[in-house]
């Protein structure tokens, strides 16, 4: 297939921006005289007018079952088809052949919240949530571990729903 190039001509004449720098100041002064609308944040989180998205993308979270354990199987699909290579993977496998996670590891300085993971699980064992707070004091409280993120108690998100295939 070949690639189609267009050519534009410059303007042989002198050119004026009046035009142009007139409709952007109207479209400033427009916004400078609507009336501002501030969220006090720390203290107020959500309200009528403003809500967090239910696909919004924020920390992972590890799902357990009845036990108190990982539904993980460590099949290994996440840490492969992580596009930042932000998941560390050991399995390990007990006496009756069941797989576990030795180590589960998510570097969230590395991740770009994709969700990748959350669609490759057969299990549905790692979620991303929809939790935005997480300021911390040191770089390597961003490594979330596989205790850290079971005892994640935050809703999940809904990257995709199945009512709404075109995501409108």
């Amino acid at each position: 297939m070949a690639i189609g190039v267009k050519v534009l001509r410059r303007p042989e004449t002198d050119v004026s921006y009046v035009r142009a720098t007139l409709k952007g100041m109207a479209l400033t002064f427009r916004h400078m005289f609507r009336p501002k609308w501030t969220m006090q944040y720390p203290e107020e989180k959500s309200t009528t007018d403003w809500s967090l998205s239910p696909r919004w993308r924020g920390t992972h979270r590890m799902l357990t079952d009845q036990q108190g354990r990982s539904k993980c199987v460590a099949c290994g699909l996440c840490p492969q088809i992580c596009p930042a290579n932000c998941i560390k993977l050991v399995p390990g496998e007990d006496e009756d052949g069941n797989r576990y996670p030795l180590i589960y590891e998510i570097d969230e300085f590395r991740c770009v919240f994709c969700g990748y993971c959350q669609e490759v699980c057969p299990e549905e064992a790692i979620h991303v949530g929809v939790h935005y707070e997480n300021a911390e004091y040191g770089r390597d409280r961003f490594v979330y571990d596989l205790e850290r993120l079971s005892s994640q108690t935050h809703p999940v998100s809904s990257l995709w729903d199945p009512s709404d295939p075109k995501g409108e």
